[in-house]
């Protein structure tokens, strides 16, 4: 048996896209439209996995194979249709952690475009290299995925 005690922390990041569409076309996009803009390489379960985002208090984030292979990316805990949600999720000794994950996503309105700001507060084993990571990875995936594909679906 090997026995290591780990370091603790709490770590916060926050970023912000500008995004250039109404917020109705923003939110449809992230809860109903996931797999449209998921990129490739945050498919974590493979090639033709399929990811889902149940919007609501007890719904998820979830990526799943036909095979059955799968991965939560988080559960929500609290969601004020439109506007915001609050998710957890979990990082395994494996992906950096342990550690749990409180994200935040927000919607706000500015001018004639949305802003979409997310808050993730993290807690347990947590390298600031890791938060960094998470930064960037959550910058991708929002900037290139979701932002290119609410715009064009907001001109309709």
């Amino acid at each position: 048996m090997s026995v290591e005690t780990l370091d603790t922390k709490a770590l916060k990041y926050e970023l912000e896209i500008e995004i250039e569409a109404p917020k109705e076309a923003v939110w449809k996009s992230l809860t109903e439209e996931t797999n449209a803009w998921w990129l490739p390489d945050f498919h974590m379960v493979g090639e033709g996995s399929v990811v889902t985002f149940d919007a609501r208090a007890g719904g998820e984030l979830v990526e799943r194979r036909a095979d059955g292979g799968s991965l939560l990316w988080g559960t929500v805990h609290m969601c004020t249709p439109g506007e915001s949600l609050h998710m957890v999720g979990h990082h395994f000794p494996q992906w950096g952690g342990p550690a749990t994950s409180l994200l935040h996503f927000a919607l706000e309105e500015r001018g004639s475009s949305t802003v979409f700001r997310v808050i993730d507060g993290l807690f347990g084993h947590v390298a600031e290299s890791h938060a960094q990571s998470l930064f960037e990875g959550w910058t991708q995936l929002f900037s290139e995925g979701l932002k290119p594909h609410a715009e064009a679906s907001g001109r309709f």
